[in-house]
């Protein structure tokens, strides 16, 4: 094989449904990241288009409606949320008809209601089951209530505890902010119980939304790799990493073997572009014309190439084909510089 082999089709090459997240990928806060729209609109011609999301505020209409507004028309039944798949993990432990106390807002209030359950916000009212997600106007108040409805350990006779799920963080407008996991950390600390996840990294949501399609060759676009890039591997899922989001280059490099995506972008418009092959020689990994030697604890940077993805993608090829942690590498700098846009 030569130095500079062929390049491979593009990420879509046989892809059947497109699946993409929406916060840092689609959007941050009400705007449209740059290219996205396009991009997508683009990819939905001779395949589907949906979207997985983890923000359990809103209803899949007004997701729906949103992504309309931006100029990717969708249907409601295009959009899986995680209040859906925390539904359907409550109905194998709790009977439609129960009361439940919601952490969050009209997104989990509309499922829950929609499949027969009663909803509270006061741990007085006796709820068979907590259920917690995000949304911007949670406060004390209701983690306070779920923490007194979860007071006895499940195990002893206590009701479930399920969250949609626990992202960390979630991309605004303004910058990055607290995302569900820290509420869900919040009320863990005061009761010391762990939630179950229904969302990603979870495999129901990715299962669903495969069924709802009847997908045959699916392809996850995330920008997180705890969440995004981990559920799509564990649903045994093609995924991209676009760097739009929250994950950047330095956690890239850093990935562990159950987070690393099958192709990375700097933006969505290399969707369509060829993918380049990943060359490995020797200890020397090449992608386009960036070349990353490794030495030892060393990894150097033999060419930068013409594209800063480029770099990017021979980097983390370079490291991971080691097998080792990054921990045990001296990485310059320059291989982890963002230029990648994030608004």
């Amino acid at each position: 094989m030569g130095l500079f082999s062929r390049p491979r089709p593009t990420p879509l090459t046989d892809v059947d449904l497109v699946l993409a997240d929406l916060d840092g990928v689609v959007y941050a806060g009400d705007g449209a990241i740059p290219h996205a729209v396009e991009s997508l609109s683009r990819a939905a011609s001779g395949r589907r288009l949906a979207y997985i999301t983890n923000n359990a505020s809103r209803r899949d209409s007004v997701v729906a409606g949103h992504l309309t507004d931006l100029g990717l028309r969708t249907e409601p039944e295009e959009v899986v949320t995680s209040p859906q798949a925390a539904v359907r993990l409550l109905r194998d432990r709790v009977a439609p008809g129960a009361t439940i106390l919601v952490v969050g807002g009209d997104g989990l209030v509309y499922e829950l209601e929609k499949a027969g359950y009663v909803v509270t916000r006061s741990a007085d009212d006796a709820p068979a089951a907590v259920l917690q997600g995000f949304a911007p106007e949670v406060g004390w108040a209701q983690l306070a209530e779920a923490a007194y409805a979860l007071a006895v350990p499940e195990e002893d006779g206590g009701i479930p505890w399920i969250a949609t799920n626990t992202d960390w963080t979630i991309p605004q407008k303004r910058g990055v902010a607290p995302g569900n996991g820290t509420l869900v950390s919040a009320v863990h600390t005061a009761v010391g119980r762990l939630a179950t996840v229904a969302g990603k990294p979870e495999r129901p949501i990715f299962d669903e939304a495969v069924a709802r399609f009847g997908a045959r060759h699916p392809l996850f676009i995330g920008d997180r790799l705890d969440t995004d890039i981990a559920g799509a591997q564990a649903a045994e899922m093609e995924s991209v990493l676009v760097l739009t989001g929250i994950d950047r280059p330095k956690h890239l490099l850093a990935a562990p073997a159950a987070s690393r995506p099958t192709y990375i972008l700097g933006d969505l418009r290399e969707l369509h572009e060829p993918y380049p092959e990943t060359v490995v020689q020797g200890d020397v990994t090449t992608v386009g014309r960036a070349a990353v030697r490794i030495e030892g604890p060393d990894v150097r940077i033999l060419a930068e190439g013409d594209r800063p993805i480029d770099l990017v993608r021979a980097g983390a090829a370079a490291i991971w084909g080691t097998g080792r942690a990054i921990y045990g590498f001296r990485v310059p700098e320059r291989l982890y510089a963002d230029p990648f846009s994030r608004r």
